[in-house]
């Protein structure tokens, strides 16, 4: 019994050997080498798959190149910036939330002031209120520099292109200095020569079609105060500011020729007021002297936009109308709590459904993924299978290995079977065809009935 076992395992010993000795064939250095691509390539194809995997999610791994293409300088002025939008979470508290209206700008007429605190000569910029115009197309706003070498400042004023869609009101609140046109329309002396000298600029008004505003300019000292006060149109068709140097210059020839009062020995000043409503290219301003322990006033003077025709018109305040043009934004309360248990409420629905939706979605990606990366090893495998049976092909029949020098019964057998490949396709599409006029042809009686 014993023997008989032996036997027949000395036997199937000796079939496998034999089997395995039949089987093997000394692979060529071709062969290997076509096999050794071929496996670098499905390992390529692999890192492509787990790094595509991998980036689904942005995270910090990258490569040099990745790394000093996102490290490129970008200028801030050609790129277009998205602003952030602020979202609110379900399980946010109530927090007091400001709500906003539009209300008049220069409301009532040459009130419009800066409104600097001691904060500026920390931050060194203050960045003041801005301005609309009648359409809501730009606002202007100012922007004023502390030098504390000097201790003195100066302005610029910016202009901000408003976004065509939207509320007016939705349109100021989108408005961010990022969007602001890297040129100001008006600047200042920027000279820190004088020390403790401040220049400032504070948009007035528009005209009632937009085209012009109204801007004053405070010249002065931070020890003894204002100097003077300049009123300075900016026409935007000609893209030129215009300083109204004739108002004043008027305001002094009048009093000094009929009253006998030199206002160049006395500290005056003007204040710029607005458009005037029945003539709007001309501008009006008080005029008032400071001789004694009670202002003087010197009256309502207008003057052309360009500086030209000023005249007095009047020393009665209630007898001119303004018109006022500009808009801006303030708080006129705040949301109420109510508003955001509502809002939470609905957040939290829509956040579970996010997160599910979002799920599903990286669940089917990576399934998509993974059904590409195996359908490409599999391609990748059949044409690799199929150059090596044509490599053996080759082989047995003699010859170069080289698919250029290919013996003549090799390329026959490659022509040969192409040719089957062909006739086998075009059974396949006519086969469809037909199956396609089938369909055709009972479409068109289900059509008749």
């Amino acid at each position: 019994m014993k023997k008989g076992i032996f036997l027949l395992a000395a036997i199937l010993f000796l079939n496998s050997i034999s089997v395995s000795a039949f089987s093997f064939r000394k692979k060529e250095a071709r062969d290997r080498e076509a096999e050794y691509i071929h496996n670098v390539l499905k390992q390529e194809e692999k890192e492509k798959y787990e790094r595509k995997k991998l980036d689904y999610k942005p995270s910090g791994y990258m490569t040099v190149e990745e790394y000093e293409a996102l490290s490129v300088y970008r200028d801030k002025f050609q790129e277009k910036i998205e602003i952030p939008k602020k979202v609110r979470e379900s399980d946010m508290k109530y927090v007091p939330v400001p709500t906003y209206r539009i209300v008049r700008y220069n409301d009532p007429p040459g009130s419009p002031e800066l409104n600097i605190t001691k904060k500026f000569y920390k931050m060194r910029q203050y960045n003041g209120q801005g301005i609309t115009s009648p359409d809501f197309s730009i606002m202007v706003y100012p922007v004023v520099y502390y030098y504390p070498d000097s201790a003195s400042t100066a302005s610029d004023l910016f202009v901000i292109k408003l976004e065509e869609d939207g509320s007016n009101l939705s349109k100021i609140l989108k408005a961010n200095v990022k969007k602001r046109f890297p040129d100001p329309i008006i600047s200042t002396e920027k000279s820190i020569d004088n020390s403790y000298a401040f220049r400032t600029l504070t948009p007035i008004d528009f005209s009632s079609d937009g085209t012009k505003l109204l801007v004053k300019e405070k010249i002065g000292s931070s020890q003894d105060g204002i100097w003077k006060t300049n009123a300075i149109v900016y026409d935007f068709d000609t893209q030129m500011s215009y300083n109204l140097v004739e108002l004043r210059d008027s305001i002094i020839y009048y009093w000094k020729e009929n009253k006998g009062l030199n206002l160049d020995e006395a500290r005056w000043d003007i204040y710029p007021l607005g458009f005037l409503k029945d003539e709007p290219h001309r501008i009006a301003a008080y005029g008032y002297a400071y001789t004694g322990k009670k202002p003087v006033f010197l009256g309502i003077w207008s003057v052309d936009s360009h500086g030209e025709q000023s005249r007095l018109m009047t020393f009665d305040p209630e007898s001119i109308e303004l018109s006022v043009n500009g808009f801006k934004i303030v708080q006129d309360g705040v949301e109420k709590p109510i508003i955001l248990e509502q809002e939470e409420k609905a957040l939290k629905k829509m956040e579970e459904q996010t997160a599910k939706e979002a799920k599903e979605k990286e669940k089917a990606d990576f399934k998509q993924m993974e059904l590409e990366y195996k359908q490409k090893i599999k391609q990748m495998d059949a044409e690799f299978k199929e150059q090596r049976k044509d490599f053996l092909k080759q082989q047995n029949i003699g010859g170069t290995t080289t698919f250029n020098e290919a013996p003549t019964e090799f390329r026959e057998i490659k022509i040969k079977q192409l040719q089957k490949d062909i006739k086998k396709g075009e059974k396949e599409l006519e086969k469809q065809l037909k199956y396609i006029q089938k369909l055709d042809e009972k479409l068109q009686k289900m059509q008749n009935l």
